[in-house]
């Protein structure tokens, strides 16, 4: 990856809708340098996917949330389990397996408290892969969803 890949990756990130004419204006390649350029890093998995960033409270969701999870048990089947579990709940936006106290962080956005209190009551802690859990609820977000520093 060059100075001109870097160049390409950043003006993405900041906006997945340019053209490839506005791209290679904005990196000062040829239209047809950029095209393939921008082709290779898909291709190369550093491009995964174009979208559109959604204003969170304004499409609904009133209420982030960060829960920590505690899993019933260590062994491959019960984080396979929880995995499951997690990738089938729409509302969990990231998941991450962590080292420490707990075993996994879950980003998860919801209408307001009841529609949380349902999903740790009637989905989390029900599940047989889960032994704890601990939620904390946003304040304010202060940086999200930031580019990669190329």
């Amino acid at each position: 990856m060059d100075a001109y890949d870097r160049k390409i990756l950043a003006a993405l990130q900041a906006d997945g809708r340019l053209t490839n004419a506005e791209l290679s204006e904005r990196v000062n390649l040829s239209p047809s340098q950029c095209s393939r350029r921008r082709s290779r890093l898909e291709q190369d998995g550093v491009i995964v996917r174009y979208g559109a960033h959604l204003d969170r409270e304004k499409a609904g969701y009133g209420l982030a949330t960060f829960i920590s999870v505690t899993l019933a048990t260590h062994n491959r089947d019960n984080a396979q389990r929880f995995a499951q579990l997690v990738g089938g709940c729409p509302e969990v936006l990231e998941a991450h397996a962590l080292t420490g106290e707990m075993d996994y962080l879950l980003k998860v956005v919801v209408r307001d408290l009841a529609a949380l209190s349902g999903f740790v009551n009637e989905t989390l802690l029900p599940h047989d892969s889960v032994l704890n859990v601990k939620t904390s609820i946003v304040l304010e977000t202060l940086k999200e969803e930031a580019p990669l520093p190329l």
